[in-house]
């Protein structure tokens, strides 16, 4: 009978000069994914309106992506700058993301407005349904990457939660193990918390989302996460800023589920947009 989830000890691997992170390799899986259950449900998408759409994902992906990566590390630098200015601060630290340090909403939001210039610089070239409808489209597959995601933290041994005694918790390396935890073994496998949550909600959005107006999708996507990571996040013991009680990250979960519902629910009075837009 499994006693704890075991930390990999490896989180990398060398084939001749070349150095492989787990983290970055588990963040390049996820974008995979991500980009080919898009574009078969763009694709699927489109075929209602007589479109063809394949490759679109993938042309949209070349700026998205990028964008996505910056800002989610913008956001991790922003609400944890310690690790990087003053005089403990290592500035050079800032580029290496294969250590971990990607901000979901930072991610999401540049990724989000990446997505739209190249979809606004498509639709002169090609007839496409509205940025809603690939926005849905994608949802899933986001949510899915996020989970692959997130097994980068296991190989980092970082972001676990409190200290667990039961045959799920994550044992943790000593040299791990945040100051006042070293007679701690096993904390809260919160990476598989975010996964297991993730996975869930991304089934969901495809049996669901069916039937609902577009847009609608992702804005229960960006809610329902936020919804998950809320508690998640309020079992981490990394270090964070805190306010009123909660940590920064439960605070911005908040308004994004409320964002997110109020989206829902407007796009909810109005009927499905499957109309191609005017070029």
């Amino acid at each position: 009978m499994i006693k704890s989830i075991p930390t990999p000890t490896l989180s990398q691997v060398a084939i001749g000069p070349l150095i492989f992170h787990f983290y970055a390799l588990c963040i390049i899986a996820g974008i995979a994914l991500a980009i080919w259950l898009g574009d078969k449900r763009l694709i699927s998408a489109g075929a209602k309106q007589g479109l063809q759409l394949k490759g679109v994902v993938s042309e949209v992906a070349v700026i998205a992506v990028p964008a996505g990566i910056i800002g989610g590390r913008l956001y991790h630098v922003i609400t944890t700058p310690d690790q990087y200015f003053g005089s403990n601060g290592d500035l050079l630290a800032i580029l290496k993301i294969w250590n971990g340090g990607l901000g979901i909403w930072g991610a999401i939001a540049l990724g989000v407005l990446g997505a739209l210039i190249s979809y606004r610089r498509l639709r002169k070239e090609m007839e496409l349904p509205s940025f809603a409808v690939f926005l849905d489209a994608l949802a899933p597959g986001i949510l899915f990457a996020q989970a692959i995601g997130r097994f980068g933290n296991w190989f980092n041994a970082e972001l676990f939660g409190r200290p667990l005694d039961t045959w799920w918790g994550l044992e943790i390396p000593y040299k791990y193990r945040p100051r006042g935890y070293g007679l701690v073994e096993t904390f809260h496998p919160t990476f598989l918390y975010e996964a297991i949550w993730s996975s869930v909600l991304a089934i969901v959005l495809i049996i669901l989302g069916k039937r609902w107006a577009s847009g609608a999708t992702f804005a229960i996507y960006i809610a329902g996460y936020s919804l998950g990571r809320f508690f998640i996040e309020g079992l981490r013991i990394d270090a964070a800023q805190d306010i009123g009680g909660l940590r920064l990250n439960q605070w911005t979960s908040i308004a994004i589920i409320f964002l997110g519902l109020f989206l829902f629910y407007r796009l909810q009075r109005k009927p499905p947009i499957l109309i191609t837009e005017e070029k």
